[in-house]
């Protein structure tokens, strides 16, 4: 295959675009080595859809982080198998493609459904830095060679065992600690956690579990030097963070918020919070989250990668994204054994005693995708080419 046929620039134009033969949309099982609990709930397993695509050849892999059911966000597998076999892939299938944004800017008239439409955008970049021997790192002007990172620790049984569980990963070299937090389990929590882990940087996402009544409840908070508040109010909200905001010291950190770069600037204009959190998966891929990294950029306002408990296929792209300049807080990126006994790919992913991880020079992704385990972990597959 030509190089030329993938440009990987944010530009729309192409020498030699491209028609894709096929695309897959494989459902892997996949069990937490630990639950994961949030303010809407308990996960213990994830079906996880992965999608691969291929042109001349040449194939790239992508992952969508929709859950079963619609708590973190309106979309779901089943939604999201609906969408893509019935809209967007037909779309890709039907015309040459000439890169990520041209993937973009072919689904754009279908509203939403951003989940979906990222695993295809990450396949797709994947496919084209591979087709050029060039890392999506390198791709897309990534500047570091290792990123920071934290961890995001779930809602325990008890406050002694969160606590345990902090300063074993804090003893893993992890950067930050980020606690979920609800009411009834906030103040007093982050109170014994401070306690425990007094100098390190440490944060709290809500999930959108308080309301601006809370607001006198919630600047307790600010006794604790916290990085961040994240996401305490509603998803669909603005105006509330502002005011909510004003009234804390700690900074506000949106994520639910947050669907492309033009929100990102008006909830940097409104005040409404003064650090965001880009998950790749939830802005609809690239072309957005390079969009909402550049806002905020632009804006003076500090970006880190959100996880969504993805396996090492979405862990690369993360880690790739988070090698961009305005990425400077350590991110929820941590190691594939924080997660998961066995990873989809061939080498997981690690910390390093220093709380960083490598970003992948390979081609592509730079990871491998262990085929073996995952025929194994397959629950279903359904593969369409193109007219």
């Amino acid at each position: 295959m030509s190089s030329a046929a993938f440009p990987l620039t944010r530009t729309l134009t192409a020498a030699a675009p491209v028609r894709l033969s096929s695309i897959e949309v494989r459902l892997v099982s996949l069990t937490l080595v630990r639950p994961f609990e949030t303010s809407f709930g308990r996960t213990d397993t994830r079906t996880v859809p992965l999608v691969r695509m291929v042109a001349d050849g040449v194939e790239g892999w992508g992952e969508i982080v929709a859950d079963q059911e619609p708590l973190y966000s309106e979309e779901t597998l089943g939604t999201a198998q609906h969408v893509l076999a019935d809209c967007l892939i037909p779309a890709l299938l039907a015309r040459p493609l000439s890169s990520v944004e041209d993937v973009a800017a072919t689904l754009r008239r279908f509203k939403g459904h951003r989940m979906a439409k990222a695993g295809l955008e990450l396949a797709f970049m994947d496919l084209a830095a591979r087709s050029r021997g060039l890392s999506i790192s390198q791709a897309i002007g990534g500047t570091r060679d290792h990123v920071p990172v934290g961890v995001s620790l779930g809602i325990e049984k008890t406050i002694d065992a969160l606590v345990e569980q902090v300063l074993a990963h804090v003893a893993q070299g992890y950067q930050r600690i980020k606690l979920k937090i609800k009411p009834g389990w906030d103040v007093e929590v982050v109170r014994a956690v401070r306690e425990a882990y007094p100098q390190g940087l440490l944060s709290v996402d809500a999930n959108t579990a308080y309301t601006l009544a809370h607001t006198e409840h919630l600047r307790q908070l600010d006794a604790f030097d916290l990085l961040m508040i994240e996401q305490p109010l509603a998803h669909d909200d603005m105006v509330d963070h502002a005011a909510l905001q004003r009234a804390l010291r700690t900074d506000i950190c949106l994520d639910e918020s947050i669907l492309h770069a033009r929100g990102a600037a008006h909830a940097l204009a409104l005040g409404s919070c003064r650090l965001i959190n880009i998950k790749i998966g939830r802005v609809g891929g690239y072309t957005e989250a390079l969009g909402v990294h550049d806002a905020c950029q632009t804006h003076g306002a500090p970006v880190w990668c959100g996880g969504m408990l993805e396996c090492g296929i979405g862990r690369a792209h993360n880690v790739a994204l988070a090698s961009l300049p305005n990425f400077s807080l350590p991110g929820d990126i941590s190691a594939s054994k924080r997660y998961w006994a066995r990873d989809v790919i061939t080498t997981p992913f690690e910390v390093a005693p220093d709380g960083t991880v490598a970003v992948p020079t390979g081609p592509g992704t730079g990871v491998e995708i262990d085929h073996a385990f995952l025929d194994e972990i397959t629950v279903g597959r359904r593969v369409f080419t193109a007219p």
